[in-house]
């Protein structure tokens, strides 16, 4: 089939509506911890935001209550849900499991891309703990940023899929870790740690990549827990 000339030069359409655009937008807040624990989401300022109608955000809050990433109050508020503590071991457990096999996968399948990737991310987020003056949400979204760079190096769409629906509840807790508490950056173990796995899956062990990622994620939670920031 002949096509006129200038039809070369077009872009092919988006399929994403807009609906799937603002959901993906809220759920990249959450995961990045944007949003806390109890935070209220106003729809109208969020599609103010965005720059869509009020119909696309609500479409997207809507598949978001359905993930349980936010919740409807009985005033009819929309809000990040207040996880209780019990609720906040069983998430850690099954991201310990779940996100350690997945380092330990990037360990086996990662590409020089990738190491770069890992090495970048972890840079990143070391600079910003050594600032005089740290960005705490930048360093919680850095924080991020490295965690799934790792997850991305297991080449598994499929789990990294899964991963990111348990980041939708655990990206805002961990605003009780890092951006509510700037002395656990300084003190610098999440940066250690992040070394840790950084040199894990750049040789290759799997088995020590794994023990990084579960270590960095249990002590965050024993320090989360020891606050007692969580509800219930």
């Amino acid at each position: 089939m002949n096509l006129p000339a200038a039809l070369n030069l077009v872009e092919p359409l988006d399929r994403q509506t807009l609906g799937e655009r603002a959901y993906a937008k809220l759920a990249d807040l959450l995961i990045s911890g944007r949003l806390a624990p109890g935070e209220k989401l106003s729809l109208r300022a969020a599609a103010d935001v965005l720059g869509v109608s009020i119909m696309p955000v609500r479409e997207a809050v809507s598949r978001l209550v359905a993930d349980k990433a936010l919740e409807v109050t009985p005033n009819r508020a929309v809000r990040v849900p207040l996880l209780s503590a019990a609720q906040f071991r069983d998430l850690t457990k099954v991201r310990i499991a779940i996100e350690g096999h997945a380092a330990e996968q990037a360990a086996a399948n990662r590409d020089n891309n990738d190491l770069l990737s890992i090495a970048g991310a972890e840079e990143a987020m070391r600079a910003e703990s050594e600032s005089a003056t740290p960005d705490l949400p930048r360093a919680v979204e850095l924080n991020k940023t490295f965690h799934f760079a790792v997850y991305d190096a297991a080449h598994s769409p499929i789990l990294v899929e899964i991963i990111r629906a348990l980041w939708l509840k655990a990206g805002p807790v961990i605003n009780l870790d890092l951006r509510a508490n700037p002395e656990r950056l300084a003190k610098g173990h999440a940066i250690k740690c992040h070394a840790d796995v950084r040199r894990a899956i750049a040789a290759g062990h799997g088995a020590m990549a794994r023990e990084g990622i579960a270590a960095d994620i249990s002590d965050a939670a024993e320090f989360i827990l020891s606050r007692g920031g969580l509800a219930g």
